[in-house]
């Protein structure tokens, strides 16, 4: 008389193994993000605005004339608060102004001439860059395939353990997929480059791409044949 196999979660005779998948990767980034913010002060509001716009204005058309490059341009927060006197009353000491830009590119050919342009502007904080890979980039599916290869590996090697072999898949999950790197701005190395004719032309800063890290993970559920337990 035979006994058949315990079947838990499974059917008769047909054991469930389940697994983890996991990857790991370094790819190349695709996009680079600038951070521009631009201040003003004084103690005329008008003035104030004024000084905003036109500096405002300066770094817009900065970055546009890269063209195809800049992939993205976006004005973000716009702030202009007064800044309270001393003393009794509601007189106003000086008023503040900031409007922050975002500028993502794909060509890192000319992303260190930007950054120094538009880090010589007057009254002009940068900030970056932030590196990072597409949405799309080919690079998230390398990472799910490669994650859905590992989880097949290590079933068929655990079925293999207990003397069976794998049947058939029962559930794929994706877990996720996590990419890019911790955002900490690479530091800036200056390096002066001389116009023709031997004018000082724009600072350009030796940016150097930081590699981004893409992780993807799935469970799989399979069947498996009855295990030999005899050994």
């Amino acid at each position: 008389m035979t006994t058949p196999w315990p079947t838990g979660r499974g059917t008769e005779g047909t054991p469930h193994l389940a697994v983890r998948g996991e990857a790991h990767l370094e790819a190349e980034p695709e996009l680079a993000r600038l951070d521009v913010t631009i201040t003003a002060r004084g103690t005329d509001r008008h003035t104030v605005l004024a000084d905003l716009t036109r500096r405002n204005t300066t770094a817009l058309e900065l970055i546009r004339g890269y063209g195809q490059a800049v992939t993205r341009l976006e004005t973000g927060t716009l702030v202009v608060t007064p800044e309270p006197g001393k003393g009794r009353g509601e007189r106003v000491r000086a008023h503040h102004g900031r409007v922050r830009l975002t500028a993502d590119l794909d060509d890192f050919t000319v992303l260190g001439e930007l950054a120094g342009r538009l880090a010589d502007l007057d009254h002009t904080t940068l900030a970056g860059p932030w590196w990072s890979l597409r949405p799309d980039s080919p690079a998230h599916r390398t990472a799910r395939v490669a994650a859905v290869t590992d989880a097949v590996r290590r079933a068929r090697e655990y079925a293999q353990a207990l003397g069976g072999e794998l049947l058939a898949l029962l559930e794929l999950a994706d877990e996720g997929t996590d990419f890019g790197a911790v955002p900490v701005p690479r530091a800036f190395g200056a390096m002066s480059t001389a116009a023709p004719g031997g004018g000082e032309g724009p600072v350009v800063l030796d940016l150097e791409p930081q590699r981004q890290t893409v992780r993807a993970q799935v469970t799989a559920r399979f069947t498996m044949t009855p295990p030999d337990l005899r050994g």
